[in-house]
């Protein structure tokens, strides 16, 4: 998305071909920005000044990310277009990022998908977020560049902040103070250079697989160590696992390095709540797994917003461990989960939900017996060599 509206070719490095990835560079491409290939492993992105009205809706796929922050670029340009989703995506929640656009100025129909954005000038605002959310606050500003006047997003907790780190990376002007974030209209993001490091959350899942086995050492390379983003790394240090960082550089103010991970005998449970949760929203079905080993109750609060993702997950997670023997308690906004509990393998229904079928994955990979996983094509949104990378871990 940054390339799509630099000012000039943007070159990146080992991009990630999920499908969540691949659908972005799909709807991007039908907008206008030209792609080619350098190699296997880098891409050359073009952007066009003006952007086409395209002539099909704009499939989103899977990904809730490319849904509302593509609706923040197409709302400030003159095009009209459709953005489209999977039967996953259309369930999910659009009016959040809806409500600032319109009231910016632009056209939207629609609160879930299909969205139809009629885009043009657009206005600053002041806007309050309802949720801690790097989807809206990336939305709003997105909108913003091309805005008149400086808008204002705040939000209830930090929120994931690698479009802040990469617009003043490209050098976008914006301020932070607080949990405000203000950025003055009629700016565009330089033209740039940028390798992608290793996902985070992608990484929770060889952590937890880890973790659940003592003794076990890896380590995770070229690891993306955005600060919003490590709350994973805090709960595996809480339940006794040995985290050692080596920060390597940054690539646009995001810094990246190596993590090596050496889990203990015992687990200790461990507490998710608070300023917390928006740091590793993501990993959470996975940490739920983990939980079922730890030695006393782990307990995960104010994650309200597990229930609004491709599945309801607090629901999805706790259905699929109790059927394997895990002790859960669910509530409105989490969970508690008391072990250590030996698992049995069981039939899952991931819901076509990436994360939850990847949790599945590792759980199942300590439960006596065999575990069928329903809807595990899903990870292909996200990870695809999951399967592979899995397998490829030798824990004796």
């Amino acid at each position: 998305m940054f390339g799509a509206m630099a000012a000039g070719p943007s070159i990146v490095r080992k991009p990630l071909h999920s499908e969540d990835c691949l659908a972005t560079l799909r709807c991007l491409e039908i907008l206008g920005m030209q792609r080619s290939a350098l190699g296997n492993d880098e891409w050359r992105l073009t952007p066009r000044s003006e952007w086409l009205n395209p002539s099909q809706p704009l499939d989103c796929g899977n990904s809730g990310t490319t849904m509302r922050l593509l609706s923040g670029l197409v709302a400030s340009r003159p095009v009209a277009a459709t953005l489209i989703g999977d039967a996953s995506l259309s369930r999910r929640p659009m009016k959040r990022i809806a409500e600032p656009l319109r009231l910016m100025g632009a056209t939207i129909a629609g609160e879930t998908a299909p969205l139809e954005i009629v885009g043009g000038s657009l206005n600053a605002i002041r806007y309050h977020s309802p949720v801690a959310s790097g989807q809206i606050k990336s939305c709003v500003l997105f909108a913003a560049l091309r805005a008149t006047g400086t808008t204002e997003i705040t939000e209830p907790a930090l929120s994931r902040d690698h479009t802040e780190r990469m617009l003043a990376a490209t050098g976008v002007k914006l301020d932070r103070v607080g949990l405000t974030v203000s950025l003055q209209g009629g700016q565009a993001p330089t033209a740039f250079e940028f390798t992608v490091p290793a996902d985070i959350s992608s990484a929770a899942f060889p952590a937890c697989l880890a973790a659940l086995h003592p003794g076990t050492e890896i380590v995770l390379t070229e690891l993306g160590l955005n600060p919003s983003r490590t709350g994973m790394l805090d709960v595996l240090k809480e339940v006794g696992v040995d985290v050692t960082v080596n920060l390597k550089s940054d690539q646009l103010g995001e810094p990246f390095g190596d993590v090596t991970l050496r889990s203990p005998d015992i687990l200790k449970p461990f507490t998710i709540a608070g300023d917390l949760v928006p740091r590793l929203i993501d990993e959470i079905p996975v940490l739920a797994v983990l939980a079922t080993q730890c030695h006393g109750t782990s307990v995960i609060r104010d994650a309200r917003e597990m229930r609004v993702k491709e599945t309801d997950r607090i629901e999805t997670m706790a259905r699929g461990l109790r059927a394997m023997g895990a002790t859960v308690e669910t509530f409105e906004d989490g969970m508690a989960i008391t072990g250590p509990t030996m698992l049995s393998g069981v039939e899952i229904e991931a819901g076509d939900d990436h994360r939850i079928a990847m949790s599945f994955f590792i759980a199942g990979s300590i439960a006596a017996g065999s575990t069928r996983i329903h809807g595990a094509h899903s990870i292909q949104t996200s990870y695809p060599k999951f399967v592979e990378d899995m397998r490829s871990l030798i824990i004796e």
